[in-house]
């Protein structure tokens, strides 16, 4: 369809147009989009068997939606998808505020010049893109920015009385008819500015300043809210609750596979990183997991959520953190090293709510702790438990390493040292690389090395080695020789 040389209401006929109500519109192109087996939700990873096929079958119910999750969980995301589902043009009547439909006009300004021009009544087309309204509740949000009010300037300027409807200047919803109107943080929108949504959802009445108009308005409403907003700053009002066809519960990744390719879509992270810094598999799984161990922690509020911008900033302040020290270097290429997870404490630090144990020990030592717990839970995936060896008698495969640095004091890695040195300084180390030889022979030597600083890491976390971060780096030691020597 060529939009542009159909210009008048008479074209419009003559093409043998159909208007349909928006939400026939979302449902006629979902159907035609599963019956084509073809991807409705692009970007969105996780929610395959779970949030999607819920929110297909609203579409096809033609309901309002609600998508309930805590944050970080893309609800935004699936309302902005939506807006793919809708026929990439409509008409308008030219002039509208409202967006009036050709052939079911709203406003008295269309029905008055539909009434004077008929057939040559001018039209314009509405792009899809430009059919998406999106509004944050916050407490300043009046009755007058969602629904409208009478303009006195409109009134002085075309010389009417207050009783004329033509004074009426339109909120955003009623300028967003015959589009998608979503409203964030539903639960943030003071309860009596929540009571004047009830009638656009069912009745398709609105309310200006006495003034009662009878306008059926065609949208599809999605409103987005968190949980926890019900008991911290307010609460959805239960009529307005029934008025919404459907509530849809979101959630966070179920695996560190699904999580990684959230992350790697949403870094934003120059090419020229990308060729700089090499990142093995090992560390994506080491990022990811530390959401995962934000989510269960004890210094952590997990009524709050840890959004998956966690993952995705902290993965952004990694390659940074790489990036930098190559610069500083003059090397061309590096690679990510397990101590450059200690850049990305701030990107964890900003993401978390604490309870008050948290608060007590600080959002650095918790973000540390994180990191060190990631560790624990990767380690007995690549090397054996140490708790299990943990008995008189037996001897662990650790024995040699932990020796090792009894005899040699200490061990220092630089953040600037450069990959060579960084590389001949693990290499040293004898009994680590036996170890890595023993327990993941297949392992590529370029990401061994991150390999071997996990294993080093990991047995801090279990206690049988120390570490000290100090201004330019770590140092590791054994964890009872310095007493020991002293005596």
């Amino acid at each position: 369809m060529n939009a542009k040389k159909i210009a008048t209401l008479g074209d419009l006929k003559k093409m043998g147009y159909e208007s349909k109500s928006i939400k026939d519109e979302l449902r006629d192109n979902l159907t035609c989009k599963i019956k084509k087996k073809e991807q409705v939700f692009e970007g969105v990873w996780g929610y395959e068997n779970s949030v999607i096929p819920e929110l297909e079958r609203a579409i096809l119910s033609r309901h309002n939606i609600n998508l309930l999750g805590l944050r970080g969980q893309a609800k935004t995301r699936l309302a902005r998808l939506m807006v793919k589902l809708l026929d990439e043009y409509i008409p308008v009547v030219a002039g509208s505020e409202i967006n009036d439909d050709p052939f079911n006009p709203l406003s008295r300004y269309a029905k008055s010049l539909i009434e004077e021009k008929g057939d040559d009544t001018p039209i314009t087309w509405l792009h899809r893109d430009d059919r998406f309204y999106e509004k944050l509740a916050t407490p300043d949000v009046t009755v007058a920015d969602l629904i409208g009010d009478v303009d006195p300037i409109k009134a002085a300027n075309l010389k009417l009385s207050y009783a004329d409807d033509r004074v009426i200047h339109f909120g955003m919803i009623p300028r967003a008819n015959r589009c998608i109107f979503v409203i964030n943080e539903l639960p943030d929108l003071q309860a009596r500015i929540q009571v004047s949504l009830f009638n656009i959802l069912q009745e398709g009445d609105i309310q200006i300043r006495g003034f009662k108009l009878r306008l059926p308005l065609d949208m599809q409403f999605i409103f987005t809210a968190n949980p926890e907003d019900y008991t911290n700053r307010g609460s959805i009002v239960t009529p307005l609750k029934d008025r919404i066809g459907s509530q849809i519960l979101t959630h966070y990744p179920e695996s560190i596979e699904i999580a990684k390719k959230i992350t790697i879509q949403e870094a934003r992270a120059g090419e020229m990183q990308h060729e700089m810094v090499y990142v093995p598999d090992l560390a994506f799984e080491l990022l990811e997991q530390i959401g995962f161990e934000a989510r269960k922690s004890e210094y952590v509020d997990v009524k709050s959520g840890v959004s998956a911008r966690m993952s995705i900033t902290g993965y952004e302040n990694l390659l940074s953190t790489a990036e930098r020290r190559a610069l500083l270097t003059g090397e061309k290429k590096t690679m990510l090293r397990l101590s450059d997870f200690m850049g990305m404490v701030p990107s964890i630090t900003g993401k978390i709510e604490l309870v008050y144990e948290g608060e007590q020990e600080g959002a650095a030592f918790v973000a540390e702790t994180l990191i060190d717990e990631s560790v624990k839970t990767l380690f007995p995936m690549y090397f054996s438990r140490i708790d299990k060896l943990e008995r008189k008698d037996v001897e662990s495969p650790y024995d040699e390493l932990v020796g090792w640095f009894f005899e040699e004091a200490s061990f220092e890695l630089l953040d600037e040292d450069t990959d060579e040195v960084y590389h001949d300084k693990l290499d040293s180390i004898a009994p680590l690389n036996a170890l890595i030889k023993k327990f993941q022979p297949d392992f590529s030597k370029q990401d061994s090395y991150f390999l071997k600083e996990l294993l080093l890491w990991g047995l801090v976390a279990h206690k049988k080695l120390s570490k000290h971060r100090f201004e330019k780096g770590y140092q590791l030691k054994d964890l009872y020789s310095s007493y020991i020597k002293d005596l």
